[in-house]
């Protein structure tokens, strides 16, 4: 690891990308404590206390607090991401997005441009509810204002603010994939999350300090969360390889192929997208009863509450159906077959076009639900550690569960540690892919230096 880092400072090409990315990521930070003007920061902190557990919740975590607190990069990079999976299911139902994407570089840039128009029309509606929403509430606990002028003024101006500020941040996260190291998008939604980690452990080390936690739960917290990132790096690298092997083709005088590869199927091929769907679509049932009052709506507010056994089970369901769903998008074993039967290729025992597909398609599906059982077990969790196991009130059954089961099951550790399934997810795979990306450019830079070496040595001969 250090003989790498000093190989990162020695290259000054690599060096400048990485200087220049965290150039960036700074940039961003800076603009996250700007706020909007029009806004009482103080009342909004209590406005995302409540609202912790809602889709608010949610999106506040991927902007790394900015949400809640209403600055100019409040949206971050989520209508960008929404923008682009909407595109990605129309390559599917519309066959204009179908051709186009298959047109090479020309079709990426259209639809490159396509996902610029939508990131900003997606921008101006959000923004737009985002106002309406602040103006409606009208007082918190305390009695403070959210908004000081409310009107026609403070939506135009909030708009605005929004909207050029998510361009922006959409513009930091193309120069970073492009000037920098590693994917911009996935870079910043990066350093939203880690943001939060030293404000969440100074926390969790002040309680154990004043007595709220003991030390055996913190080092159960680190015995799981160690167990837990290792699981993520195991899985993430796993993949099943179909070998494949290419019949030998005479091409005048020469004779090609005759070779032995592999295709290689990771096991979650759909990455931390279908948690974030699953918790995308269960947060709505939740936020939209908590806008009203009664009986009714309580009850599904508590019973889609998170740890609570219909949210944990409509969660692990909503991953499994997202990531087949997701996964069918992306890979399309037809299109593989047809690429394999067109330059000789074969999978040994297996008829090449239809029948390869189909086997390819059942390897796929058993390897994806593992996959998504994986990602499920990951995101499931860390709530039984922050909030405990909570029984059911089923007569006889609840009140066994609740004689003869742990106390630290039941009752969870409550620690107040940012320790999520979903910000675990993206931080190690977003690290994981920056590592990798890196030695890349230090094995490139390496071959490099070794052909020019052999060039010389052969002029001087």
């Amino acid at each position: 690891m250090e003989n790498s880092l000093k190989n990162i400072f020695a290259v000054t090409e690599l060096r400048n990308r990485v200087l220049f990315t965290l150039a960036l990521l700074g940039v961003y930070r800076i603009g996250n404590h700007i706020p909007t003007p029009g806004v009482n920061t103080a009342a909004l902190a209590e406005l995302a206390r409540q609202a912790q557990n809602t889709m608010f919740g949610l999106y506040d975590m991927f902007t790394g607090g900015s949400l809640s607190q209403v600055t100019i990069f409040a949206l971050g990079v989520m209508p960008y991401i929404s923008a682009s999976i909407i595109l990605q299911l129309l390559t599917v139902v519309w066959p204009y997005m179908e051709k186009l994407s298959k047109e090479g570089e020309l079709g990426r840039r259209k639809i490159t441009q396509y996902t610029r128009y939508g990131t900003i029309f997606l921008s101006v509606v959000q923004a737009l509810g985002i106002a309406i929403f602040l103006e409606r509430q009208t007082q918190i606990a305390g009695g403070l204002p959210l908004v000081y002028n409310p009107g026609l003024a403070f939506r135009l101006m909030t708009v605005l603010t929004l909207t050029t500020g998510t361009c922006f941040v959409m513009w930091l996260g193309e120069q970073i994939t492009e000037r920098g190291i590693g994917n911009g998008m996935s870079l910043i939604i990066f350093a939203g999350i880690v943001v939060g980690f030293p404000r969440a452990a100074i926390q969790t080390f002040d309680q154990l300090r004043t007595g709220q936690l003991g030390l055996l739960s913190i080092v159960f917290l680190l015995i799981v969360m160690a167990f837990v990132v290792s699981a993520i790096i195991f899985v993430e690298r796993g993949h099943r390889r179909v070998t494949v092997q290419y019949a030998k083709r005479v091409v005048g005088r020469r004779m090609y192929g005759g070779s032995s590869t592999h295709i290689p199927l990771k096991v979650n091929t759909g990455g931390v997208i279908p948690v974030i769907f699953a918790s995308s679509i269960l947060a709505f049932p939740a936020t939209i009863a908590s806008a009203f009052q009664g009986d009714f709506a309580t009850r599904v507010t508590d019973a889609l509450a998170v740890g609570m056994p219909l949210h944990n089970l409509l969660y692990v369901a909503g991953i499994i159906f997202f990531a087949y769903f997701y996964t069918a998008i992306i890979f399309n074993p037809d299109d593989v077959a047809e690429n394999m039967r067109k330059y000789g290729g074969f999978i040994p025992g297996i008829r090449p076009g239809k029948r390869t597909a189909e086997y390819i398609d059942t390897i796929l599906a058993r390897i994806t639900l593992a996959g998504a059982i994986y990602l499920s077990i990951i995101a499931i969790l860390p709530q039984f550690l922050l909030s405990g196991f909570k029984v059911a009130p089923i007569p006889f059954i609840g009140e066994w569960l609740d004689t003869y089961t742990p106390r630290l099951i039941t009752e969870g550790l409550g620690i107040q540690f940012f320790f999520g399934g979903t910000s675990l997810l993206i931080v190690v795979g977003v690290a994981m892919d920056t590592v990798n990306q890196i030695e890349s450019q230090l094995i490139m830079r390496h071959y490099d230096g070794f052909m020019k070496k052999t060039r010389i040595r052969g002029r001087r001969g």
